[in-house]
């Protein structure tokens, strides 16, 4: 099993790396989009502005190996707050900017939404998931995980909604479409439930 973390800039790719290799993983940080094809599964991390991280998909080519990969080929993608955003058709973060469209829904910031708390949202916030889904396999309901954010992901279809938060109003804490999958929070961050997650996610088998 080969993990590929993309490198376009605005990741926290040691601490993610870190995190798969304490669990025995083979991780390959890919700076090119061709060493996606020598993965089983790709790990979309990120931090910063859904624009500029859409632009540095696009510019290096990242957009059309991922459509190959993920869509196409059928490899499991796991994004990574702003790679969880950048999953989505649309962000409204400093005007309309379009996503990867993998999983339909738009990023809105929090207090469009209704959020009254301080923004960005930082720090320690429980998750409750629903029981079917595999990213959650052997954690205990109402964890907690850590989160950084400003925007959060309104899904088009509910179902793909399988874990939320509440933040002021309910935060979506992670999604999934098929063999895509998404967090909010930052496992990499979230202590052992983050790294079960994880652990999940690299166990997880496509039907």
């Amino acid at each position: 099993m080969k993990i590929a973390i993309i490198n376009y800039g605005m990741g926290n790719l040691g601490s993610v790396r870190r995190s798969l290799e304490n669990i025995g993983v083979n991780v390959i940080v890919a700076e090119n989009p061709k060493q996606l094809s020598d993965a089983n599964k790709i790990i979309l991390p990120g931090v910063g502005a859904f624009g500029e991280g859409m632009k540095k998909l696009r510019n290096d080519g990242w957009v059309e190996a991922l459509q190959i990969q993920v869509i196409e080929e059928h490899k499991p993608l796991l994004g990574i707050c702003l790679g969880m955003q950048m999953l989505a058709s649309l962000s409204e973060e400093n005007g309309l900017n379009e996503g990867l469209n993998f999983i339909s829904g738009k990023v809105i910031r929090l207090d469009n939404l209704g959020c009254k708390f301080r923004i960005p949202h930082v720090g320690w916030n429980e998750a409750k998931y629903q029981e079917s889904t595999p990213l959650y396999k052997n954690i205990p309901q109402s964890m907690d995980f850590y989160f950084v954010h400003s925007y959060t992901f309104t899904s088009d279809n509910q179902v793909n909604v399988i874990a939320t938060s509440a933040y002021g109003i309910s935060v979506t804490a992670a999604i999934q479409k098929d063999h895509i999958f998404g967090t909010q929070f930052h496992p990499e961050k979230s202590a052992k439930a983050g790294q079960q997650i994880l652990k999940n996610f690299i166990d997880f088998v496509p039907c």
